[in-house]
């Protein structure tokens, strides 16, 4: 057993070997200029530098998002306590009895007397001061950045049809994200070697190791429950338009990647021969591997068009996730762990593995200590006008305005589940008549295709304004709202939506 092991240890580290020396070809004396000058300028053993200048700058990205919440929340943090401080001053001297205080504030208007003394002397309500909790220039820097970046795009019409364009937020990130990919890939030279002999060509290299590094965060962005989420406050809905782009950026990376290998292929100058050398009793297809990795990575980003998308939105739902786990089980056969890429794989699917975790312990039916564990929550579907449809969850969770859930009905469609937002309010005031514990989530929509169609097929036309309830209903996790609260006088809040007074 142990002759055996150290056999396969010995055939797989000539194996390695041999790979590393298809790419990383020794020096000799009578080594040419073109491998001396390929193992100086831009050495193929130092090419993860390139994977890890993509890692800096996203999380110097995504640092300084952080820094701008944490701003946020100490300043909303002193402001309500700023404000409570002058609430209780303000009720403390309303109804103080010293009367030396209430002959001087009748003159101000600050006293609950019948006949103040003085012209100011109609009673004034509580209005907040202004406070130096806050630094002028950062907001001013802030307020510059909303001004600028939150303005919409206005669609673009041709002909019938309407295109719709991200924030200007986003496409300033998506932007400063391509100048940077594509400039850390073509500024340096040479792009190519003399020859392909003396090894891979840079621009390959480079391309290749920055899209294997992209792929941890576009699994990150992807995500439901999300851990970026957690750090930067940005709700995973808004997220999904980077995890759009950033897929985009590896495709165009994986064809710079690609091309550089059929402009010098591997037949030419000799190449072949060292191929064959090299990978005796391969599988025969020249660059199989990169174009098992290429074939799922179109697929996903074309699918992914809108357009394409409405077409078969429930194939590409369907579809999506497994296309997804193929790319990155080809991708550990592809890059063969050089240069550490196999640490970047590692981190995708432990975020993979992390977020769905995360997802799970949000579920409803998942929480023992509640009634619903492993059945569910009942719902009542109501059949309004308009075909509009109203569920309601008497539920024990909690919410708060402007979150969304996950609905899953198995009865329904077992595998899909659809978001929904939030149409009432959690509040004491409110108890479900299932008991003080419950509270009623309600969640009213129009039924298009897809998951609501099937709910408005389930529900009978001719109970119209009566309800179906529905057994084992499953509820996925909520969504945090990502916005912080700031106190307000009055609010009114409508499917997400927040209007307040001025």
């Amino acid at each position: 057993m142990a002759s055996h092991l150290r056999q396969l240890a010995s055939e797989a580290t000539k194996k390695v070997t041999g790979l590393v020396k298809r790419i990383d070809i020794p020096l000799t004396a009578q080594s040419p200029a073109g491998l001396v000058q390929a193992h100086y300028v831009d050495p193929w053993e130092k090419s993860g530098k390139y994977a890890l200048g993509w890692t800096y700058f996203a999380v110097a990205l995504m640092l300084s998002v952080f820094l701008v919440r944490l701003w946020h929340f100490w300043q909303d943090k002193i402001r309500q306590a700023m404000y409570k401080q002058q609430l209780e001053e303000h009720y403390k001297n309303l109804y103080n009895v010293d009367a030396a205080y209430v002959m001087a504030a009748m003159r101000t208007g600050q006293a609950q007397q019948f006949f103040p003394e003085g012209e100011n002397g109609d009673e004034k309500g509580f209005r907040p001061k202004e406070n130096m909790s806050s630094v002028t220039i950062v907001n001013d820097v802030l307020a510059l950045f909303r001004w600028v970046f939150y303005r919409p795009i206005p669609d673009f019409t041709w002909g019938k049809r309407r295109i719709t364009f991200s924030s200007l937020a986003v496409l300033t990130c998506v932007l400063i994200a391509t100048v940077f990919v594509t400039l850390y890939c073509f500024l340096k030279s040479p792009l190519y070697w003399q020859s392909i002999q003396f090894g891979s060509p840079p621009l390959a290299i480079r391309a290749g190791m920055i899209a294997v590094a992209m792929t941890p965060w576009i699994i990150a962005t992807s995500m439901k429950a999300n851990i970026v989420t957690i750090m930067i406050g940005i709700g995973p809905e808004r997220l999904n338009v980077f995890h759009r782009w950033l897929a985009y950026i590896c495709l165009f990376l994986a064809l710079v990647h690609t091309v550089p290998f059929y402009v010098q292929p591997v037949w030419d100058d000799g190449g072949m021969k060292v191929f064959q050398r090299l990978f005796p009793g391969g599988s025969g297809i020249i660059y199989g591997t990169g174009i098992a990795c290429l074939v799922p990575l179109i697929w996903l980003c074309v699918a992914s068009l809108p357009w394409i998308r409405r077409i078969a939105y429930e194939a590409f739902v369907l579809l999506h996730i497994p296309v997804a786990m193929v790319y990155i089980g080809v991708l550990f056969w592809h890059t063969k762990n050089f240069l550490m890429s196999w640490g970047y794989l590692y981190a995708s699917i432990g975020i993979w593995v992390v977020c769905y975790l995360m997802r799970y312990f949000k579920l409803n039916w998942l929480k023992p200590w509640r009634l619903a564990f492993m059945v569910g929550d009942e719902a009542a579907i109501t059949l309004m006008s308009e075909n509009a449809i109203k569920i309601t969850i008497p539920t024990q969770m909690r919410w708060k305005p402007g979150q969304y859930v996950y609905l899953r009905m198995p009865g329904i469609s077992f595998l899909d589940n659809h978001p929904f937002t939030i149409a009432s309010l959690c509040s004491d005031d409110f108890p479900s008549e299932y008991g003080e514990q419950y509270r009623d989530c309600v969640l009213v929509f129009k039924p298009y295709a897809g998951f609501t169609r099937k709910v408005l097929n389930t529900t009978q036309p001719s109970r119209r304004g009566r309800s179906t309830r529905i057994e084992h209903f499953w509820m996925g996790h909520m969504a945090v709202c990502a916005a912080i609260c700031q106190p307000l006088t009055l609010a009114f809040w409508l499917l997400g939506a927040v209007v307040s007074p001025p």
